[in-house]
């Protein structure tokens, strides 16, 4: 592409919003700072302005248009030093090359300011528009660059001295201010001396304290501070050409990492490539591999040109050599059946074969002349490589493979990426001019009481508007309703066509007219600051009606949210679905898929004598999904296989799963098996450090829970700035669109539906395709669904966590008992310290927790966690509500069974009634206190009230608290075995409950 074109890069520096104040005055003279590809542009001063406006655009030359999604724009913001005292930072953004937009497609956002490092106090934003633009360098622009040449050169040389004219100009101005700093420094230095001089004749001071007095002279003398710019210091405006550190994306790595396999083991397998055949004739021949106990054939072929490579699994040889032969097919003559003649065989002896690595180039092939023709055949060479080599090699992955069913493209290894999902706002604002359909030939319609509505359908999505009755006296129930509603779908790259909008007619029932919106010219915004450009669309009716009037409308496509396609508790990519507002990874992640042991038979012969399982593996992160190959009939299967995803936010989970391939061998399409799932948080993770574990893999069927085996991972998170990583946990989870315009629950689980249902369908269409089961039971479809198995371990995670604050109670109650008689008196002289020293109660309660964070920390968990069938609670249901957790929506089990389950779960739903009304009653009662419900208890509390502020206000705050812990924490000698008072009074309080029907 460089040869072809050259490409350049436009950043235009717009403005920027709500600077903090650097001068020491409450303003800053802002100047922006643009490092891209080893180039650096600036852009001029704008002084003393904390809302800067620049609108200058700065060009950059990219040298390798194929390597841009991997560099990063960096850009600084620093206050002038030159209009103030001192030259301070004033915030910074890097975007990726990825982030990109190509010429004609970009747009204005604006990019929150990030700190330089934890402490610095930085806010505002910038806004800026990126693009590229591609330029063909035809061979004419060659021919007339000579003439040109000059004129570019005297273009350079004016700008050179325009450039070396501002930088006297900024050096004469450096230079006075300096004069200024040195003529105010001496001055303060004389004053100094003389006060000094002063003080020394009246206090006569000993010599012992001037040099510490010089110090002080030394420490308040003013310095220079040169502008923090990350590299060498800038003079505007002359271009920066000097040598700059532009470290590489993190997927930049990515080939390095995976290539190197350091996380699995490296398998040893015999590779065979056949390229081609010569001979004579040209009848088709094939070409046939035979190791011991394996063999193999090529396809069949007239011209003899296979180029096809073969991988045995070393450790499954039994033989010492293998044997390459070429066969040509005889048609059949007559009574004669079809015979295939052998045109020789040649063979390699598997001691003698080269070992190959990645690094090294591939082996080149040879030509054999095969040995051994039979009668009447000529002779024929073949052309081959033959090598040792291990699944990282290049080859492997297009190769036979003798462990995982051959050439079948159901069993190969394979990447798969999630279709990039939107969100698309219609906003539908108001219809006018509406011409509605006859309900009769002869009848004229009446716009009175006619109830419409309008109705958007992207695909298979449709959602629709409230509902509007014509005739009211409000401009929203005129001839021209308004309705103001916004409807929301989910689209995914690449886009459906369009986008139909209905007004419905609800008494005709039929539709008053339609109007279709092309997505490709719809608005896309990173945030809510720009509003989309509204627009009138003419609703096209029936043959009798060709213009049915017309309808209001706002369409944009947001790209400030992220569209949650999986559950909430399990995302594994949190990232806006705009490009503009994505970062750099923060870290990488890699995944050695090794391999499992024990797994179970998920198929069993019809005799029942005999199971196998052909297994895979399929890890998620973000949007890319990685499978393994499918190893055949093994039940201790090894994969060996590496995978590297970036990594945006370390709070994400990982999630693996490991089925059983059961379409690889069925002609109609089938359902492959679940076998087990892990998820592991990547938060739970040391960064830079190797865990090699093995994990249960526990599925949960009607029947019950199982172990289907283990399986073996090696998992590795690796992160280059400690400062980055610990600076996300700052960050908002989600994008800046979720908290200023967020979606209510309801819709937002709708939307996660749908999303789920349009990546199954995308991944279910691709070669070899991802099944729905797998990518369901990969996204957790299925955890918002009602389960009582799910409800009872929630149930006993509340108790969980707040077993903690029960201990406590029992920890209070039993210092209140005397139950042991130190720890009561220790707390007497804590009630006395507290009292008297309240400074003392965060500093103590916080070193507390500090110290137990550090005790604590010796008993953290060493290993990642997996899945816990235990707090899974899969051994405490019984099967029939196992059963009612599989069942599907609607139910499809018989009546009876229903209507048990629906009695069990009417039990469940009286306790938790009682429930929520016994809370409901300590609410009321609180309430009624106040509301004087019951005169006397409220006359009763009204006295305690005025009396208690005549004693509160009489006697000292401190010696009343330390009587009332005193009392609480009384001797049981000195207490009754009753409630106390105050719980009587409170329980003898009325409630609503009487009053409920």
């Amino acid at each position: 592409m460089a040869d072809s074109s050259s490409r350049r890069l436009l950043v235009e520096v717009c403005n920027a919003r709500n600077l903090m104040p650097k001068d020491g005055q409450g303003t800053a003279s802002a100047y922006v700072v643009v490092d891209f590809d080893g180039q650096r542009r600036r852009t001029k001063t704008k002084s003393r302005d904390l809302n800067p406006t620049w609108d200058e655009r700065l060009e950059f030359s990219v040298h390798d248009p194929d390597l841009m999604p991997g560099e990063t724009l960096e850009l600084n913001v620093y206050n002038d030093k030159t209009m103030g005292r001192k030259g301070k930072f004033l915030g910074k953004v890097k975007i990726t090359g990825s982030a990109f937009a190509k010429a004609g497609s970009e747009s204005l956002v604006y990019y929150p300011l990030e700190k330089r490092s934890v402490f610095s106090q930085i806010k505002g934003e910038i806004g800026l528009k990126i693009w590229y633009v591609d330029e063909p360098a035809s061979d004419a622009s060659a021919g007339t660059s000579t003439g040109t040449a000059e004129k570019k050169g005297e273009a350079v040389e004016e700008t050179k001295v325009e450039e070396k004219k501002e930088e006297k100009k900024e050096e004469k101005k450096e230079e006075e201010v300096k004069k200024e700093e040195k003529k105010e420094e001496k001055e303060k230095k004389e004053e100094k001396k003389e006060e000094k001089g002063k003080k020394e004749e009246e206090k006569k001071t000993p010599e012992k304290e001037k040099p510490k007095e010089a110090e002080k002279k030394e420490e308040e003398k003013p310095k220079e501070v040169s502008t923090p710019a990350p590299a060498t210091p800038v003079k505007e405006p002359h271009q920066y050409s000097g040598d700059l550190e532009i470290k590489p994306h993190m997927a930049g790595d990515h080939n390095v990492k995976m290539g190197s396999y350091d996380l699995v083991q490296r398998v040893p397998y015999l590779f065979v490539r056949l390229l081609k055949a010569k001979r004579s004739g040209d009848k088709p021949v094939y070409a046939k591999l035979v190791v011991g106990s394996q063999s193999v054939c090529t396809r069949t072929i007239s011209s003899g040109e296979w180029d096809q490579v073969f991988a045995f699994h070393k450790a499954s040889l039994t033989a010492t050599s293998l044997e390459v032969s070429v066969h040509e097919e005889k048609k059949a003559e007559g009574d004669k059946p079809a015979d295939h003649a052998s045109l020789g065989t040649v063979s390699f002896d598997l001691q003698e074969v080269p070992k190959r690595s990645p690094p090294d180039s591939p082996l080149a092939p040879q030509w054999y002349t095969l040995e051994g023709t039979t009668e009447g055949s000529e002779g024929c060479d073949v052309m081959v490589a033959v090598w040792i080599g291990t699944q990282a090699d290049e080859s492997f992955q297009e190769a036979w493979q003798s462990d995982s069913g051959g050439l079948n493209a159901h069993t190969r290894c394979k990447a798969y990426l999630s279709p990039k999902l939107w969100y698309l706002r219609l906003s539908v604002i108001q219809t006018q001019d509406l011409r509605l359909p006859s309900l009769a030939e002869s009848k004229p319609r009446p716009v009175a009481g006619t109830e419409l509505y309008v109705k958007g359908q992207l695909g298979a999505q449709v959602f629709k508007t409230g509902r509007i009755i014509l005739g009211g006296a409000s401009a929203s129930t005129s001839g021209n309703p308004c309705w103001n509603e916004d409807l929301l779908f989910v689209a995914a790259e690449p886009f459906d066509p369009y986008l139909t909008i209905v007004v419905e007619d609800v008494i005709a029932g039929k539709p008053v007219g339609h109007a279709k919106v092309p997505l490709s010219t719809v608005h896309r915004r990173a945030d809510d600051r720009v509003e989309p450009p509204p627009r009138w669309l003419n609703l096209i009716g029936d043959d009798a009606r060709p213009y049915a009037g017309r309808v209001h409308v706002q369409v944009c496509l947001e790209g400030g949210y992220h569209v949650l396609d999986e559950a909430v508790q399990v995302a594994s990519d949190v990232r806006a679905a705009s490009k503009h507002l994505s970062k750099p990874p923060i870290g990488l992640l890699e995944v050695g898929v090794r391999g499992a042991s024990s797994l179970v038979p998920m198929k069993v012969s019809k005799d029942g004598s005999s199971g196998s399982t052909d297994s895979y593996v399929v890890v998620k992160y973000g949007p890319k999904w990685a499978r393994t190959r499918t190893i055949i009939d093994q039940f201790n299967p090894r994969w060996n296989e590496q995978y590297a995803w970036d990594v945006f936010d370390p709070c994400t989970v990982l999630t693996i799963a490991v089925f059983d391939n059961v379409r690889y061998k069925q002609t109609e399409p089938g359902r492959d098996v679940r076998i087990g799932k892990v998820r592991i948080r990547l938060s739970t993770l040391d960064t830079n450090r190797v865990y090699i574990n093995t994990y249960p893999l526990t599925a949960v069927h009607p029947i019950g829970a199982r172990k289907m085996g283990e399986i073996e991972l090696a998992i590795r998170f690796s992160c280059p700035s400690w400062l980055n990583l610990l600076q996300s946990y700052s960050n908002p989870l989600l994008p800046r669109m979720h908290y200023v315009k967020p979606l209510g629950p309801t819709q937002q689980d709708m939307l996660r539906h749908t999303a789920m249902r349009i990546v199954s369908a995308r991944l279910a269409r691709s070669e070899p395709p991802l099944g729905p089961e797998v990518v369901h039971y990969l996204l957790e479809t299925d955890a918002y669904t009602w389960s009582m198995r799910r409800s009872k371990a929630n149930w006993f995670r509340v108790v969980r966590c707040l077993s903690g604050l029960a201990g406590l109670v029992k920890w209070i109650h039993g210092v209140r008992m005397w139950t042991h008689p130190p720890t009561t008196a220790l707390v007497h002289i804590l009630l006395l310290v507290i009292v008297f020293c309240p400074q003392m109660i965060l500093s103590t309660l916080f070193l507390y927790l500090f110290f137990v964070l550090v005790w604590r920390y010796r008993y953290r968990t060493r290993e990642p966690n997996g899945m816990d069938p235990r707090l899974s609670h899969v051994d405490s249901v019984g099967p029939d509500e196992l059963d009612e957790e599989f069942d599907g929506f609607p139910s499809s089990r018989p009546a009876d069974v229903v209507r048990l389950r629906y009695d069990r779960i009417r039990a469940v739903a009286g306790r938790a009634q009682t429930l929520l009304g016994d809370v409901a009653a300590q609410g009321e009662r609180f309430e009624a206190i106040l509301n004087w419900r019951d005169p006397r208890a409220t006359g009763l509390f009204t006295l305690f009230c005025f009396l208690t502020s005549l004693i509160c206000y009489m006697a000292p705050f401190k010696i009343l608290v330390v009587l009332m812990g005193f009392y609480y924490l009384r001797h049981p000698r000195f207490r009754g075995d009753m409630p106390s008072v105050a719980f009587n009074f409170f329980r003898r309080l009325p409630s609503l409950s009487d009053r409920m029907l």
